[in-house]
């Protein structure tokens, strides 16, 4: 599946990846939506193409169906800067595609289509290029990816060869319709824990990790696990990230939502990217924020993902759509 890489990712991710169906059309129930964009989709695919767009040298571990919308993730993949190396196909199941609602401000119920079985979830172990992950400058998983087997082993794998190497990054991303109940997945996110140096999530995620609800009391709480870094997003409240010798809160960075789902993802990215710079943690945090509110100004999700010089722009309030 996987072959080696001629020099070091500065950005490799795992996970989730499908295709996105969204409305081009707003305040409209579903199932009377006429029309939709065809985009590029998954957490962990977002994050990298997001890395790709400041510039980094990125990559994703993932698969895909042996069908057209996966002829076209291959495609998307490459116009958007990602190296598609590590992704392949498993033939008898079909790529996932993904519907939501657009509701702004704050509500965007999504609908996954990823039955029987989705194929990044097929990711093995055997299969890993382990010299690309060692190798990584940064190391991007999600708890998602602990759903299910044979993906969990396979990030339990990577996570061993990198044993805790800076910038190996857990993405708490919790999804409920992926796990059975909220304590499995407080289960697998204390595992995770044992192994990533950084961890990002919002609050309902730092809570069903922790089972702390409280924005500084989840972040101690990472960091009393091994975690160097915590990063709480806290929606309306801002950021706060927290290591032993500092604590950074940032407040947020206000646009005109169109859709909220691929912010965290811009976020992300945008977080790469000022950590590989070796940023201060408050211009990070700021950095990261903006990409993010830039994304959720937008429709689709990948490819709304701003380069650093539209950020910057709109950290200084030259992009109209921006309000800072």
């Amino acid at each position: 599946m996987l072959t080696g890489s001629p020099r070091p990712f500065e950005v490799l991710t795992i996970g989730r990846m499908g295709v996105d169906l969204y409305p081009l059309e707003t305040d409209v129930a579903l199932e009377d939506v006429a029309t939709f964009g065809r985009f590029l989709g998954g957490t962990a695919t977002n994050v990298a193409v997001a890395a790709a767009r400041h510039g980094r040298r990125s990559a994703i571990i993932s698969r895909t169906g042996e069908d057209p919308f996966g002829r076209f993730v291959h495609r998307a993949l490459r116009e958007l800067g990602v190296d598609d190396r590590f992704v392949s196909a498993v033939p008898e199941l079909p790529t996932p595609i993904t519907f939501c609602e657009m509701r702004p401000p704050d509500h965007f119920p999504l609908w996954f289509y990823r039955w029987p079985k989705a194929p990044d979830m097929q990711i093995r172990p055997e299969e890993l290029d382990e010299e690309a992950i060692r190798s990584a400058a940064l190391y991007w998983s999600t708890l998602s990816g602990l759903s299910e087997e044979p993906s969990r082993s396979a990030h339990l794998h990577a996570w061993h060869l990198r044993a805790r190497a800076p910038l190996t990054i857990l993405d708490l991303d919790y999804r409920p319709m992926f796990w059975s109940s909220p304590a499995d997945a407080t289960r697998a996110a204390g595992l995770a824990l044992e192994y990533v140096d950084v961890a990002v999530g919002n609050l309902e995620e730092v809570a069903v990790a922790t089972g702390e609800d409280d924005g500084d009391r989840a972040a101690r709480a990472l960091l009393d696990r091994g975690v160097r870094l915590a990063v709480v997003k806290r929606g309306p409240r801002g950021v706060l990230a927290v290591t032993n010798e500092e604590r950074v809160d940032v407040p947020p960075f206000a646009v005109d939502v169109v859709n909220g789902l691929g912010a965290g993802d811009g976020f992300g990215g945008a977080l790469c990217h000022g950590l590989l710079a070796g940023w201060p943690l408050e211009r990070v945090l700021r950095f990261a924020n903006a990409a993010g509110a830039i994304v959720a100004s937008r429709i689709e999700c990948s490819t709304a993902m701003p380069t650093t010089e539209e950020v910057e722009a709109a950290m200084t309030g030259r992009m109209p759509h921006a309000a800072v």
